[in-house]
């Protein structure tokens, strides 16, 4: 039974953890772009990046976006840390390994959201891992919640994660933003 369940893992979330929408770029790191509209105090978190790396299955951008994330000093760190390796346990390799992956990423993202439970853009993380995890894993039970919160937050986000909201909201099935 352990071994069925761990071949549906492997067969079903290989593909699905694939939040694909779309992000802007540009040649302004997205830090210095983002505390110009107020998003965040200075971090070093480069979410252009971090987002392009969510939306594909390219285990290189996933493993980039990892070992830049456990380089980084920021207090956002734990919430993309976490979300970026629940990703990379959806990319491949031994079943064990990508549910230990998960395992870790769920850890480090639920702590997050503990220490800020306002932050929307971890809610908003957890709600693109929740919505395409395999359902064998048990992690759903806030996808209504978040979209909740997200939608109510909505326009007093900054431009820039309006519009990563927004663009993800044209594949969500729980979001349901209504001005997007």
């Amino acid at each position: 039974m352990k071994n069925l369940l761990l071949s549906l893992f492997l067969l079903y979330f290989a593909g699905s953890a694939t939040a694909s929408f779309n992000t802007s770029s540009s040649d302004i790191p997205v830090n210095r772009q983002l505390s110009k509209v107020g998003f965040m105090p200075k971090s070093d978190l480069n979410r252009v990046a971090f987002y392009k790396a969510m939306e594909s299955n390219n285990q290189t951008l996933v493993d980039a976006q990892i070992s830049e994330l456990n380089l980084a000093s920021s207090n956002l760190k734990n919430a993309f840390l976490g979300a970026m390796i629940m990703k990379r346990a959806g990319i491949g390799g031994n079943p064990l390994y990508k549910l230990w992956l998960f395992k870790k990423g769920h850890e480090l993202l639920e702590e997050a959201i503990k220490n800020d439970p306002g932050n929307t853009e971890f809610r908003f993380l957890r709600l693109m891992i929740q919505e395409n995890a395999p359902g064998f894993l048990g992690y759903n039970d806030n996808e209504e919640k978040d979209s909740e919160f997200i939608r109510n937050a909505y326009k007093s986000l900054p431009p820039n994660l309006q519009k990563t909201i927004s663009d993800y909201n044209k594949i969500s099935k729980v979001l349901k933003l209504q001005s997007a």
